[in-house]
């Protein structure tokens, strides 16, 4: 649309200096051939006006198309952080979810993995995993890991000599990212 409209603008104005070049040069004509009257003088007068005219709306229409693009721009843009903080807090409220399917899991005896329950659940959190995976969520690599305290919170601090320091000895709660933003850190061990 906004083509289309700069396309109807620079043809409205090309013919509209067209017209007033043939009118020039039928004035230089007719100036040649006797000096200008009132009546000429007069039209000559308006067509200057006219064409300063158009420039100034020509110019005014750009301009105002210039701002409907960047205000078009920005509002796509405020709309898709909208759209990612929304997300972002149903993700949250989605992850003590995942951490209970694991918990489920991890309560199962080994006796009764293969049983039809054990199975349920467990089918159930791969496709909630699966699910989160597809939509942007990551779990955060902790374990043996240098502690970065951007994507890690460190909840216990031991001196262990198998681990180099600063080192995550222990991971108690996994942490996940959203498009490259830590929607929950993990909660880790980290050797000093």
């Amino acid at each position: 649309m906004e083509k289309q409209t700069e396309e109807i603008l620079e043809q409205v104005a090309a013919e509209e200096a067209a017209e007033a070049q043939a009118e020039q040069m039928d004035e230089v004509e007719i100036v040649n051939e006797h000096d200008p009257t009132d009546r000429e003088l007069e039209l000559m007068r308006k067509n200057k006006e006219q064409e300063e005219a158009i420039r100034e709306l020509t110019d005014r229409v750009q301009r105002t198309m210039a701002e409907f693009d960047n205000f078009r721009k920005r509002t796509a843009k405020e709309k898709a952080a909208m759209v990612d903080l929304g997300a972002r807090d149903v993700l949250e409220k989605l992850l003590p979810v995942v951490d209970n399917f694991e918990r489920a899991l991890d309560a199962i005896p080994e006796e009764e993995r293969g049983g039809a329950l054990a199975q349920g659940v467990d089918m159930i959190y791969k496709q909630m995993v699966c699910v989160l995976e597809d939509v942007g969520v990551a779990e955060i690599d902790a374990m043996h890991q240098e502690f970065d305290p951007n994507l890690h919170n460190a909840v216990q601090h031991e001196h262990n000599e198998e681990y180099d320091e600063n080192t995550v000895a222990a991971v108690y709660l996994k942490g996940y990212t959203y498009k490259d933003t830590v929607i929950r850190h993990s909660m880790v061990k980290v050797v000093n």
